[in-house]
């Protein structure tokens, strides 16, 4: 699984079968500078070990990312995702670094829903700290995001269109969310067409994808649409909703009303005869020739079109 491979890139090597936890393979790096033999792998662990290490925090001490990496989830998935911490333990650690303005505190990387559940039920959480720039935090967070399956299209969107804001550079922020420079872009004009108020009271609505939130943008230009769906999203008859029906909700809420299709009228010659029938709206005119009350009277008016739209032509000269 993606994860894995995250995990095995944030700890540097992997683990022999016979180690224990804090235990790093001597052998798994050899850098061309180090001794070998015992003296050498001493020194290659103690050098491992001081540049990134797997331990366990105080969830008090450890502040928020740069750019937050996704929305906030209901109450209830996230009471349960919180019980199985407790019940289960941690079974994947999260990723800091030594908070940069801060002495004694750390700045999380990924992992915000495991340091929330942990702190929740009053436990230490396991974390991976590395020395992390700016740049590299941004990095870790996104890969981390690429691997989850459960980040939802918005959820990218509005975390791209941050990271830009905050100053990052679109090619990083491409390298980060594994995507080309295309994909960035449709991803930052979807989260810029959209009010972040809105995205952020809507929720991640993983079956929403870019169509939809799409087309939700669109309706949203109509007279009135934003002040209604903030009104909605106000009521607790929209609040209490999952994410996902109340993004419904909202997008049916604010949907273009259909224009009633005119009638058609019948068109009666002198003679009494109903020879056609016509609707016509704003855009276009239809009109219906009835072969068997005027038999003949559709090839002629083909062929009279011409000559009668010659003669409209010219009572505009």
């Amino acid at each position: 699984m993606a994860r894995k491979h995250l995990l095995s890139d944030l700890v540097g090597q992997k683990l022999s079968a016979g180690n224990s936890e804090g235990n790093v393979d001597p052998d798994a790096v050899a850098p061309q500078y180090s001794p070998r033999g015992a003296i050498g792998a001493v020194s290659r662990s103690i050098e491992l070990l001081k540049s990134q290490s797997l331990t366990e925090l105080d969830p008090e001490l450890i502040d928020a990312s740069l750019v937050a990496d996704r929305l906030d989830e209901s109450p209830e998935e996230f009471e349960e995702f919180a019980r199985q911490i407790k019940e289960n333990g941690q079974q994947v650690p999260i990723l800091v670094r030594p908070h940069p303005d801060v002495e004694g505190r750390y700045q999380i990387a990924y992992g915000r829903r495991r340091l929330r559940a942990a702190k929740a039920a009053g436990i230490l959480v396991k974390a991976a700290v590395r020395s992390l720039s700016d740049d590299d935090l941004v990095l870790a967070q996104g890969q981390e995001n690429s691997a989850r399956k459960d980040l939802s299209f918005i959820e990218r969107a509005l975390y791209a269109a941050e990271l830009e804001s905050s100053g990052f550079q679109r090619p990083l922020i491409m390298a980060a969310l594994a995507i080309d420079k295309t994909g960035l872009s449709r991803l930052i004009a979807a989260a810029k067409q959209l009010p972040a108020d809105v995205i952020r009271a809507v929720g991640p609505a993983p079956k929403a994808g870019r169509d939809r939130w799409g087309e939700f943008s669109v309706r949203l230009e109509q007279k009135g649409a934003l002040e209604k769906v903030r009104e909605l999203l106000s009521s607790d008859s929209v609040t209490g909703l999952s994410s996902d029906d109340r993004f419904a909700r909202l997008f049916d809420a604010i949907a273009p009303k259909k224009q009633k299709s005119p009638k058609a009228q019948v068109w009666k010659a002198e003679d009494g005869t109903k020879a056609a029938r016509y609707k016509q709206d704003a855009k276009t005119l239809t009109l219906t020739i009835d072969k068997e009350a005027a038999p003949d009277f559709s090839d002629y008016l083909l062929s009279a079109l011409p000559e009668i739209y010659a003669s409209f032509k010219r009572t505009k000269q």
